[in-house]
């Protein structure tokens, strides 16, 4: 059993990479992808500890984007995994810095929003929560502990979830610029979740996604707590018409995820033969 998306404090998560690490080998995998948001700062530290435990570790990062010509906002966000079998070159790392500026841009802009409706929330405090990246979990865990929020989840969704009070979107790049910088950087691009497109017309998420394989992606995430077992089945079944890879995972973000462990993909159990075709499809 592996998995493929996974969640440390670097970004949004809870647990440290280290931690997840050994979490991952005590429950028994054999594979372990760190998919941090926007941020391959975690990646070393996870790949030390995988050595120590004997577990297989794949550098790995799930990068915002959003479809410009979707005029729904909760509709235009796509999150695309990039599965790197080596570190990926400076200029990778460059652009990855220049997002992170971006990201701040909307942190600031979601404080003043949050002050505006009342909550006394600085970027100041929610960055100290943080350890590299800022997101609107880390807000939220402000909102919780000063009492306006009884749980995380409950401030996400009243203040910070998209098209909530204090939503700003973030001036991501689109996803095909997100798939060809991770091919650039020799990695293997995958659609997570594509659930959370939030196409009610199933002939409209087949055209994103047959845009999104014309633009280079190489496999799309089928497990996943998301999807059960009849969209697991519609995504496998859509990886097959478009020659993609499969991928799967928990998307676990540790104290924030708590029904989650590394290794719960919606039910099913991801076996070590996908991680063998990504590394195929890599090249690897």
């Amino acid at each position: 059993m592996i998995d493929l998306h996974t969640h440390s404090s670097l970004s949004d998560g809870t647990d440290s990479p280290a931690a997840l690490v050994r979490l991952a080998a005590q429950l028994g995998l054999e594979a372990l992808a760190l998919t941090d948001h926007d941020t391959l700062a975690g990646v070393d530290e996870a790949a030390a500890e995988s050595d120590r435990c004997g577990l297989e570790f794949i550098r790995g990062i799930e990068i915002s984007a959003r479809r410009a010509d979707e005029p729904d906002e909760l509709r235009r966000t796509v999150h695309v995994l990039g599965y790197f079998f080596q570190p990926p070159h400076d200029g990778f790392s460059a652009w990855l810095e220049s997002l992170h500026g971006r990201r701040r841009a909307r942190n600031q802009a979601m404080a003043r929003r949050l002050q505006a409706l009342g909550y006394d929330v600085r970027l100041e405090e929610a960055e100290a929560l943080a350890r590299h990246v800022t997101a609107r979990p880390h807000f939220a865990e402000v909102l919780v502990r000063k009492g306006y929020f009884p749980s995380v989840r409950a401030a996400i969704d009243a203040l910070l979830a998209e098209g909530a009070p204090a939503y700003v979107e973030k001036e991501d790049p689109s996803p095909e610029e997100c798939i060809a910088r991770i091919r650039a950087a020799g990695g293997v691009a995958s659609l997570a979740h594509p659930r959370r497109l939030n196409q009610q017309d199933p002939a409209a998420e087949e055209r994103i996604l047959r845009r999104l394989v014309d633009a280079g992606l190489a496999a799309i995430e089928v497990w996943h707590p998301d999807h059960d077992q009849r969209a697991a089945s519609r995504y496998f079944q859509l990886a097959r018409k478009y020659g993609l890879a499969v991928t799967g995972g928990s998307d676990y973000h540790g104290l924030r995820t708590p029904d989650l462990r590394p290794g719960d993909a919606g039910g099913a159990r991801v076996r070590l033969s996908v991680l063998h075709e990504l590394r195929r499809r890599a090249g690897h």
